[in-house]
């Protein structure tokens, strides 16, 4: 139970600026541009106020990434928040961030996804609304299927995605943005009761997820103290900035009051508008083939946390949790595992709620994460950094007061689902101490 996060030997210095600002941008784009802009316009109330919830939603997530960063390079052990938690707060915090990524966030991305791939499915084939959720878990369980089967396969599936998920972002916003005529700002988003700028802001993290990553390559860079808060800042700064384009492109294109209408169709009908019926399938395709290497992507590296709380006895169930298939060298049961809690989630049916859940609770920790900062430069005053977070202690209490504040807002406006997230959350902390007895 008291195992220490084994620390990594020592990496090679490979990685270029240019490099680590592709990963950046590789992690971070998935499906959220294509399905969010309705949720936040219905959030937010109007245009105007929907595009600042994007920018500000990236500034939040910029401060993040650099206030991470240096957490990553004061404690060099494997296993990223968990390990900072472990190592600043106790183990008990450590635990129940993995129970969360377990058991909500991990599920909850996995089935928001699957529900949202299933929805622009379904109209391709003529299919009913009624086959939604059965599609969404049909290719979770086959996402889930193929990554057991080898970490080559769903390997290559990420890295065509990646490749493929550009292409519709860059055409909708290019030919949105030149021929479309529509008012931009301050058009109304057609909802009498907003929910208001927290939850707007909420809604474009999922779209900025996956930044987290971004402080795991530190040790791999020439000149991190230099390179790490370059890459970061270009990197998210470029998908903001694509993000803002293709939020101004669906202006262009469409009124507000519509896109709210329309959800995460928006982006596909727009397309259509473009390019034509075929054309606008084309891009369809496209935004298809992003989600479903976000999916897949989701799926592979969700099942290696509860596979690593498994292995050092963290989980009930964790001599089964913690096996290696024999033949594929895979953690098949933890796949199982994720593929059978995103579909108890997907009965839920709204991916939007999932994705909230999600957001909601792990940026909770993230709090904890940001704070951490503060404590650590407490302790060690004296200590040689070879990455600082630039402007402390500005840069760490804008992720710090971002965070609570969508934290806050979410507790205020959707209590029901904020609440569910804590209940599992704090489900975690019996189980922790049986686990400890043990």
């Amino acid at each position: 139970m008291d195992k220490e996060i084994r620390t990594e030997s020592v990496l090679r210095k490979d990685l270029s600026l240019l490099t680590a600002t592709t990963l950046v941008i590789g992690m971070v784009i998935g499906s959220g541009i294509f399905m969010k802009p309705g949720k936040v316009i219905e959030a937010a109330g109007d245009s105007t106020m929907a595009l600042a919830a994007w920018g500000l939603g990236g500034i939040i997530t910029i401060a993040a990434g650099l206030t991470v960063a240096e957490l990553g390079v004061q404690i060099p052990k494997t296993g990223g928040i968990y390990a900072y938690l472990d190592e600043v707060y106790g183990k008990m915090w450590g635990y129940l961030f993995g129970w969360v990524q377990t058991f909500i966030y991990g599920p909850a991305t996995t089935g928001a996804l699957g529900l949202y791939f299933s929805t622009l499915l379904l109209p391709f084939f003529n299919f009913p609304e009624t086959w939604k959720l059965p599609v969404a878990i049909a290719v979770v369980a086959f996402l889930g299927g193929v990554n057991a089967l080898g970490a080559k396969y769903g390997g290559l599936i990420q890295s065509a995605a990646t490749a493929a998920k550009l292409v519709p972002i860059i055409l909708i916003a290019v030919f949105g943005l030149w021929q479309g005529n529509g008012q931009i700002l301050n058009m109304p988003g057609g909802i009498g009761e907003t929910a208001g700028m927290g939850a707007a802001v909420l809604a474009t993290l999922w779209a900025y997820d996956g930044w987290i990553n971004v402080s795991f390559v530190a040790g791999e860079m020439k000149n991190p103290a230099k390179e790490l808060p370059r890459a970061i800042i270009t990197g998210l700064a470029i998908v903001m900035a694509a993000y803002l384009a293709i939020n101004l492109a669906l202006f262009h294109m469409l009124p507000a009051s519509e896109i709210a209408l329309l959800g995460n169709r928006a982006a596909g009908t727009v397309a259509g508008l473009l390019f034509g019926e075929m054309g606008g399938k084309l891009i369809s395709i496209g935004i298809l083939i992003s989600i479903f290497g976000a999916l897949n992507g989701y799926i592979l590296t969700g099942a290696r946390v509860p596979f690593a709380m498994a292995q050092n006895g963290l989980l009930p169930g964790a001599q089964l949790l913690g096996k290696v298939h024999s033949k594929s060298g895979t953690p098949a049961n933890a796949l199982l595992l994720v593929v059978i809690l995103a579909a108890v989630l997907m009965t839920l049916g709204d991916p939007d709620r999932l994705t909230d859940m999600a957001m909601f609770i792990i940026w909770a920790f993230y709090i904890l994460a940001f704070a951490a900062v503060f404590i650590l430069r407490k302790r060690n005053p004296k200590a040689k950094r070879s990455y600082s977070v630039p402007g402390y202690p500005i840069v760490p209490g804008i992720a710090i007061l971002g965070s609570v504040y969508i934290a806050f807002s979410m507790l205020v406006h959707n209590p029901g689902d904020a609440l569910y997230a804590l209940g599992i959350t704090l489900a975690g902390i019996p189980a922790y101490m049986l686990l400890r007895k043990k």
